[in-house]
């Protein structure tokens, strides 16, 4: 299928310069949303923002296979876990101002919460939920099967309901000596930025950073099943000939995962926290203390490291970039964005080919050399 090159420039050209050797940044990054899609994928857009502001987009595939429309290049997706870094920021805000510690406990907040089979809200910090190294055990439902698609998709758990699965296990290790990505953990520090501003945690993100950035393109759906238009199906890839459209559901943690979003906005948002807009430069250095990720993370995220609510990767070209990818229902989404701010790519997957582990590495790999290529980049001609 035909490959789609939009190419926007946020700023006048300025006086011509030689080609360098290679391709442009908009040639690679067409070439990387064509080899994302050559592997299965049913439709991709990416779009990457250099650091004087002009914008490339392209997308390759299909928003539809019934249809064959193109995909937009201006497509809502689901957010997913990238909205840990929006739930993070408000967290950091909140201890910049002083309304709360990142070494206060949970007990502290939500005393009785976290109790049973070993599970002790008194031993658990805010600091190691946000880093995903309280030991709380990840325990939110999902499908394996198309059969389990139709029968749990509109189901709607609340947060009690949730954490209740997760305090039904034994903690995975002892707070702080280890690391496991734990979806329960953000469920509990929605649940405390609500205690401590009195709001729930999506309007203040609404409040603190949407409204701020300008960003009209993220919305929370709450429990709606659906997403804004114009928007790519979603596809899950169960198995072979079992591949299904799973647009309509609601999130399982519909409070903290019901986030909609756009590459324009995921970019602008990332671009703001680097560059120091969104924390005081003492917060957004704590952010930055990351630790190592597990070994069977580390294989999706080769040499990545966890921050809080923003994950440490290395470029090829040396240095690092930061991130914080989402995958939900169909939609997976790699975005990345440069130290200082400055370069910044997204690129959105309307297709998650879930069926095998070599499937997961292929659509893994393909979408973080995108990233990498895009960020190593720099201001290469968009031409």
């Amino acid at each position: 299928m035909a490959i789609g090159v939009v190419t926007l420039l946020a700023a006048e050209l300025g006086t011509s310069v030689a080609q360098p050797a290679g391709p442009s940044l908009v040639e690679q990054l067409s070439r990387d949303t064509e080899a994302i899609h050559a592997l299965g994928v049913s439709g991709v857009q990416a779009r990457v923002i250099a650091s004087d502001g002009r914008q490339s987009v392209t997308t390759s595939g299909t928003a539809d296979l019934n249809t064959g429309r193109p995909v937009p290049a201006d497509g809502y997706f689901r957010m997913a876990s990238t909205s840990k870094t929006l739930v993070a920021t408000v967290v950091l805000q909140l201890e910049a101002e002083g309304r709360l510690s990142l070494n206060d406990t949970v007990d502290h907040w939500l005393p009785g919460v976290v109790r049973s089979n070993g599970n002790d809200g008194s031993q658990i910090t805010i600091r190691q939920l946000l880093q995903h190294t309280s030991g709380i055990h990840d325990a939110l439902p999902g499908y394996t099967t198309p059969e389990e698609y139709y029968q749990q998709r509109h189901n709607v758990y609340e947060p009690k309901q949730l954490l209740d699965l997760a305090m039904a296990h034994k903690p995975d290790f002892p707070p702080g000596e280890g690391w496991k990505y734990s979806n329960t953990g953000y469920v509990l520090l929605d649940m405390i930025i609500h205690k401590a501003t009195g709001h729930p945690a999506r309007h203040e993100i609404e409040n603190r950073i949407l409204r701020w950035l300008g960003l009209d393109q993220t919305r929370w759906m709450g429990t709606s099943p659906t997403l804004p238009q114009p928007h790519a199906q979603a596809y899950q890839l169960f198995g072979p000939g079992s591949r299904v459209d799973v647009t309509d559901q609601i999130p399982v943690d519909y409070a903290n995962l019901s986030w909609v979003t756009t590459t324009r906005d995921e970019n602008r948002f990332f671009r703001a926290l680097l560059d120091g807009r969104l924390l005081p430069a003492r917060q957004l250095a704590e952010m930055k203390q990351t630790v190592p990720v597990s070994a069977e993370v580390q294989k999706l995220w080769p040499g990545g490291r966890y921050g809080l609510g923003l994950v440490e990767r290395p470029l090829s070209c040396g240095g690092i970039y930061w991130s914080h990818e989402g995958g939900d229902g169909g939609y997976i989404t790699l975005n990345g964005v440069t130290d200082d701010g400055r370069r910044s790519a997204v690129v959105s997957m309307s297709e998650a080919r879930g069926d095998t582990l070599d499937h997961i590495m292929e659509q893994e790999n393909a979408a973080s050399a995108l990233i990498d290529h895009a960020l190593c980049a720099g201001d290469r001609s968009t031409r």
